[in-house]
């Protein structure tokens, strides 16, 4: 059930970035369609997501330094009270298939894939699936999800998923 449920969420962003059009995060001229429709879904900033979720599951959420080689225009968050999942999404409003994606959750779920071990002694698990390819760990007690969309170009994944996740304190 909590595997259908993070698919499920995965799936329901996909949708939303792949049929609302496209955005900009800081441009001159911003999209306000895109932007409503956003706050519409939930979205709203990072910051206010991340103090939404540290709120209710009384912890401290501590967020990449490093973000992969990739242009992003956007960044958005959802705190999703029910499941106890924070949501960050990294996208791109020209390049749909650049997409970073952020889920972190204080109930964690179990996944299977190949195992590695970040820099602190961590083990996370690596997941390819059609869309996205994902490592998922646990750092401060929180389980992370990073996702990078098998789109993005020049992107050499599993390490970039390894240096992003080490990049968290």
């Amino acid at each position: 059930m909590k595997r259908l449920t993070f698919l499920l969420s995965l799936v329901c962003t996909l949708v939303m970035f792949t049929n609302n059009g496209t955005v900009f995060a800081n441009p001159p001229k911003t999209d306000p369609y895109f932007e409503e429709n956003s706050r519409r879904v939930g979205y709203k900033t990072v910051k206010e997501a991340v103090k939404e979720f540290e709120e209710k599951c009384n912890c401290t959420v501590s967020l990449p330094t490093m973000l992969p080689d990739i242009p992003i225009t956007h960044e958005f968050g959802a705190f999703y009270e029910k499941n106890e999942l924070l949501e960050i999404r990294f996208v791109n409003r020209k390049m749909r298939g650049n997409i970073l994606k952020i889920d972190i959750r204080a109930e964690k779920l179990n996944f299977e894939g190949k195992e590695y071990t970040l820099q602190d002694g961590t083990k996370g698990i690596y997941i390819e699936n059609s869309i996205f390819n994902i490592l998922v760990f646990e750092k401060n007690n929180l389980q992370y999800a990073i996702a990078i969309g098998k789109k993005a170009s020049n992107i050499e994944t599993p390490k970039t998923l390894i240096d992003i996740a080490n990049s968290i304190e």
